[in-house]
């Protein structure tokens, strides 16, 4: 953990104000650490960010991973990123900055102007459990007003965990990876809100790619109300104090995260969030717009879409 300002009591610190009394939170799975921010020092990156003016971010896949404009992956020690962050993000105005889960080459980290206090890092039990990429419970406070982010990365695929080569078509036909994914959520939660005793009248915020689709968006996939595929997130709905930020203000509209043109990025928050929520949008921009690199399976800037939540401070809890 990283920060300018001293975080250490961070639960008892009176933030600044927020600006004028907002908060605005930017979420997005950047690809590979911002894969084709490499070869511009990541100035694209920076100046969008900043220009968004974003109070808190929570980057996916924040590792540095391949060389600049190849599928060529770099040595550890070569790595711009996750250990650069605190460079990056004080170029969009950011002094404070977590790892908040780094199990295995894509973590996820938060950056922010409010000082951080990464409270647990995630990675289950190690043996019926694994939290494949890591999740994160970061903390903060913002205008005397906690505040709980939950860092989520899921295991992708339909086939189950470390599947053998040859088995791993009859796993996605049982959906291993679904129920895998129900496992790592199951572990979260046990380790996040579960510990407290009334989570739903809290501030929480559960972020991430979940690798996962879920029913409310079936009236654009048109899929089975059968289907296996749902199985993560009805589960969370009906197991968890979370709701669907983007399906709650913005029902029956599919906003895609994915260039699948599939939405696999979630927010979800505690009611007290979402009553605080001014807006929650998916933003797909002249530059955030991704538009296959020609390298691999690599997108510009990422095959992800960012998510922008703009969140009243005073009517948090």
């Amino acid at each position: 953990m990283t920060c300018l300002a001293a975080v250490a009591a961070v639960l008892s610190l009176q933030a600044r104000p927020a600006k004028e009394g907002h908060l605005r939170i930017l979420y997005w799975n950047i690809q590979n650490g911002m894969w084709a921010g490499q070869e511009d020092n990541y100035d694209a990156f920076t100046d969008w960010v900043k220009a968004l003016e974003p109070d808190i971010c929570v980057w996916c896949e924040a590792s540095t991973l391949y060389r600049t404009g190849t599928d060529e992956l770099l040595p550890k020690r070569e790595r711009y990123l996750p250990g650069h962050w605190g460079e990056v993000a004080a170029r969009y105005g950011h002094s404070c900055w977590v790892v908040s889960a780094e199990r295995d080459n894509y973590p996820q980290v938060v950056t922010s102007r409010y000082p951080l206090e990464s409270v647990e890092e995630l990675y289950g039990n190690g043996t019926d459990t694994v939290v494949v990429h890591g999740s994160g419970w970061v903390r903060t406070v913002v205008g005397g007003k906690e505040i709980n982010l939950v860092t989520v990365h899921l295991k992708p695929f339909l086939f189950g965990y470390k599947v053998p080569k040859e088995e791993k078509t009859e796993s996605a036909a049982r959906f291993d990876g679904e129920y895998w994914r129900i496992r790592e959520a199951e572990y979260i939660f046990d380790h996040t809100v579960r510990t407290r005793p009334a989570p739903d009248k809290e501030n929480w915020l559960m972020l991430g790619d979940f690798n996962a689709r879920s029913r409310v968006d079936n009236f654009k996939y048109r899929w089975s109300a059968y289907d296996k595929r749902f199985l993560l997130h009805d589960h969370i709905a009906l197991h968890s104090p979370y709701v669907d930020l983007l399906s709650e203000t913005s029902p029956e509209v599919f906003q895609a995260t994915h260039s699948s043109d599939t939405r696999i990025d979630f927010v979800y928050v505690t009611v007290p969030v979402l009553k605080a929520v001014r807006s929650a949008r998916v933003v797909r921009d002249s530059w955030s717009a991704g538009t296959p690199s020609g390298v691999g399976k690599f997108y510009r800037p990422s095959d992800h879409l960012p998510i922008l939540i703009d969140i009243k401070t005073s009517q948090l809890k």
